[in-house]
């Protein structure tokens, strides 16, 4: 042991390797700050997995998840029977593909928009304006949808029966609804996805731009040819992000927005995990739903990846 421990002590000394030990006294404050990050997912992210024993279970909150009856895959056939949870699944597919198809390509859009503007004040000024609404609660947003798109005094219908039109009613239609939901959605989050395309753009070298600019090519040229080669890859990662989230949408807008006269398109699957697990205590079920579309959404994000990589552009996987 001694001759083997002497041989390893010979070998760092040759080739300037040293013990882990020594980089992390050296990094200790580095790791230190990472302490409460991974104890937030320990405790948060990884210990809560255990609850999706849940699902196969006949779970009863007062016996607990250790003493609840096993279920196999009853609940699993329970949820899969119901023509609701089918319906939701069909809705959050449609509001999630109709809010990528719109808000896509227009978040690249405004990026080179933006990126064109030369007055620093002004655009400090229109990013401000863009990113703002991020910030502001789905509570907020929904109010002010409601104030703008109401049948009976929203601010638009108004203007439309001002004009001698009839009243759209962009919140009791399930089409207007879709349109209604798709706005407010993109008007919220299309100034915060310009960050990364900003950030993309700033990092391409000006010799290119300037080398064709003096070769005589036009401005939608250099955009064309240069600004978005070079953030394809971004591009690629970004939709690729987007289409792994296919499954999943949030509470608060549809809840919020949505009401009996829409619930076939304002139905989704987080309203229904709502519904069955905090209104009708049916835990076991809002767990399978739960791990379906997660199981889903990591199913989607493969294939995804694959196809990226397929075409000859670099995954995230």
């Amino acid at each position: 042991m001694r001759i083997k421990k002497l041989n390893q002590d010979r070998t760092r000394a040759e080739t300037g390797c040293k013990p882990i030990w020594f980089y992390l006294w050296r990094d200790k404050w580095l790791y230190l700050m990472l302490v409460p990050v991974i104890v937030y997912y320990i405790v948060f992210k990884y210990i809560p997995m255990y609850g999706l024993t849940i699902a196969f279970k006949d779970y009863n909150v007062f016996k607990g998840i250790n003493a609840s009856a096993w279920a196999g895959l009853e609940n699993f056939k329970k949820v899969f029977s119901t023509d609701l949870f089918w319906l939701s699944t069909r809705n959050t597919l449609v509001l999630n593909l109709t809010t990528l198809l719109v808000n896509f390509p227009l978040t690249i859009l405004i990026a080179l928009m933006l990126n064109e503007i030369r007055s620093l004040t002004f655009k400090k000024i229109s990013q401000s304006f863009l990113y703002l609404p991020h910030f502001i609660s789905w509570v907020v947003v929904a109010g002010i949808a409601t104030n703008l798109f109401s049948q009976t005094d929203g601010s638009i219908n108004n203007f439309l029966t001002g004009l001698g039109f009839n009243s759209v009613p962009f919140l009791n239609n399930s089409g207007w609804w879709i349109f209604t939901y798709v706005i407010s959605n993109v008007w919220k989050e299309i100034g915060w996805g310009t960050i990364i395309y900003l950030a993309a753009i700033a990092g391409i070298d000006e010799s290119l731009y300037e080398a064709a600019y003096i070769d005589g090519a036009t401005k939608f040229q250099r955009i064309y040819f240069i600004t978005l080669p070079m953030i394809k890859s971004v591009v690629i990662v970004m939709l690729i992000l987007s289409i792994s989230k296919m499954m999943s949408i949030g509470l608060d807008a549809p809840l919020l927005l949505g009401n009996t006269k829409v619930i076939n398109v304002s139905e989704v699957i987080s309203t229904y995990i709502y519904r069955l697990g905090i209104v009708k205590a049916e835990y076991s079920l809002s767990t399978v739903i739960g791990l379906f579309q997660s199981v889903v959404n990591i199913i989607i994000l493969f294939f995804a990846d694959r196809f990226a990589k397929s075409i000859g552009e670099e995954g995230i996987i």
